[in-house]
């Protein structure tokens, strides 16, 4: 009773802190970790719902996390799930309830659902004891499945889950689903905001944006981790950044068309009048609420800034645009170097690399190595040098995430 109560405690607890989360992806994560923690586990999964299909979106496995070098990440190929009574998360999507199976290599054969043993063969790993659960509305609508795996006891041995671990996994699940679905609508507003500069911009794509903000989400968390930056600092940054950074270039509605969808090269004017994007955006954000509107504001106002100071706008008061002059002679003041905010930093780097490695009316998508070596090129000129060895230091883990939101076709 003692440990359920605990446990129960514990579930409220984070009912507070799931819905102080902004950000789809970083609470996905969050939900993960969480639902491992109370219960024991060695690893686990989350898949979303999208029409008929559960969309694998996080996974953890601490067993495997281990075996990689301080910092790295776990790198997880994304694919779906038809929703049906085959597998095992796609019969607890169709029919609404929980499976506590002790071992997944003795289900029985008649069982309408049976175990794919070839993730395991690829990734040695043993998956022996899951739970798995819907994440359901009180209106009985299913948004995902929540998957953990190998129960652990005191000796880290693997032991099958219990009817306690069932009764807090799915209390668990339901204030998740709550938090689940408010980021949800958050991610979708982002979005819509989005579609309007797409309407714009064609180069404004909800995949282009996604893409930006998960890279200088991760180019972020691992810059502050080498700063011994604390956990909880950087995990707050990381979720307000990665919706904030989607809106990184939204002051290009505010650009004319006539030099938006222009197929040629700028005029020196043109090319000033876009140059104003960033204060635009900037301007949307003024008389801050939270810190997701300064973060917004300052990846707007600063992703076009350059290391060694010849990027844009500089300094400039953002209601009318006009730099702020200093010195004896009264010059524009410019940001270079580290008065550059971090946030505009990493923004900075993770547009570059994607509008490089994707294709456009424009231009054809550039080969991988062609892109580093513009990068590495431009360190202590357009970049800082240590974002751009952050960089690399996650650049297969970059690389994924860029695989993770394609281009429609």
């Amino acid at each position: 009773m003692e440990t359920e109560a605990s446990r129960l405690k514990e579930i409220i607890r984070l009912d507070t802190e799931l819905s102080t989360v902004q950000d789809l992806d970083i609470l996905l994560e969050r939900i993960l970790t969480e639902a491992r923690k109370i219960t024991n586990s060695d690893a686990g999964t989350i898949y979303i719902k999208r029409g008929d299909n559960l969309v694998f979106s996080y996974a953890q496995n601490a067993t495997q996390q281990k075996k990689l070098p301080p910092g790295q990440k776990l790198i997880y190929s994304t694919f779906t799930v038809k929703i049906n009574t085959k597998s095992i998360s796609g019969y607890v999507a169709a029919k609404g309830k929980a499976l506590n199976i002790p071992d997944m290599y003795k289900i029985p054969k008649d069982s309408p659902y049976q175990f794919d043993s070839s993730y395991d063969k690829v990734s040695q790993y043993k998956t022996t004891s899951t739970l798995t659960a819907p994440l359901k509305t009180n209106m009985g609508e299913i948004v995902g499945v929540l998957q953990i795996i190998n129960k652990q006891d005191s000796d880290e041995k693997v032991i099958p889950f219990d009817s306690e671990d069932e009764v807090v996994v799915q209390h668990f699940a339901s204030t998740a689903t709550m938090a689940l679905q408010r980021a949800q609508l958050t991610r979708a507003l982002i979005l819509r905001m989005i579609q309007m500069a797409e309407l714009r911009d064609p180069k404004e794509t909800g995949p282009h944006v996604n893409r930006v903000a998960a890279f200088a989400t991760e180019i972020y968390e691992r810059w502050a981790s080498r700063r011994s930056i604390p956990s909880e600092v950087i995990n707050k940054n990381r979720d307000v950044l990665r919706s904030a950074a989607m809106l990184h270039d939204v002051g290009k509605v505010g650009i004319s068309d006539v030099i938006l969808k222009k197929p040629g090269r700028f005029t020196d004017e043109e090319r000033e009048i876009m140059k104003a994007h960033t204060y635009i955006g900037a301007r949307l954000f003024v008389n801050p609420q939270s810190e997701f509107d300064e973060i917004a504001s300052i990846a707007a106002l600063t992703h076009h800034e350059n290391w060694d100071g010849t990027g844009y706008p500089g300094v400039v008061e953002i209601a009318t645009g006009e730099p702020v002059l200093k010195g004896r002679w009264r010059k524009p003041a410019v940001l270079k170097g580290e008065d550059i905010p971090i946030y505009g930093r990493v923004v900075a780097i993770a547009d570059v690399y994607d509008a490089l490695m994707s294709k456009r009316v424009y231009k054809e998508a550039w080969d991988t190595d062609e892109v580093y070596a513009e990068l590495r090129k431009m360190s202590g000129q357009k970049f800082d040098p240590e974002i751009v060895d952050v960089f690399f230091s996650c650049s297969k883990l970059i690389k994924a995430i860029y695989n993770r939101y394609p281009d429609p076709d």
